[in-house]
C-alpha cells in the first residue's frame, strides 16, 4: 500500500464516494484505512456513572485501502502511485503526470 498517515486521499467507492480527506491511521495487516470524516457511524454509549446520561456518538470506521486513491495536487485528481529514485531517496510519483507527491 502506497498510502501513508497524513496523506490526502479521495474515496473511489461507497457512500462517501468523491470525498477528499486526510488519512488518520493505516492498518497494514487488514489493509484498511481510517479517513477523517469518512464512513461515519452512529454508536450508542451507555452511561458509566449513575448521574451520567447515555449518548450517541459518531465514529469514523475504516475503509478498504483499494477504495481510496492518493490525491495528486498537480493533476487535481485521485491517481495511482508509482515510485522513482531521486539521488539516493525513493520518491512517490503520479502515474499520469509524473509529478512528485
Amino acid at each position: 500500500m502506497n498510502i501513508k498517515k497524513g496523506d490526502m486521499v479521495v474515496v473511489l467507492a461507497g457512500k462517501d464516494k468523491g470525498k477528499k480527506a486526510k488519512v488518520l491511521n493505516i492498518s497494514k495487516v487488514t489493509g484498511r484505512v481510517h479517513i477523517e470524516g469518512v464512513n461515519m457511524v452512529n454508536k450508542r454509549r451507555k452511561p458509566k456513572k449513575s448521574n451520567e446520561k447515555g449518548q450517541t456518538i459518531q465514529i469514523a470506521m475504516p475503509v478498504d485501502g483499494s477504495n481510496v486513491a492518493l490525491w495528486c495536487n498537480s493533476c487535481g485528481k485521485g491517481r495511482r502511485v508509482g515510485s522513482k529514485m531521486e539521488g539516493d531517496k525513493k520518491v512517490r510519483v503520479c502515474v499520469k503526470c509524473k509529478g512528485t507527491i
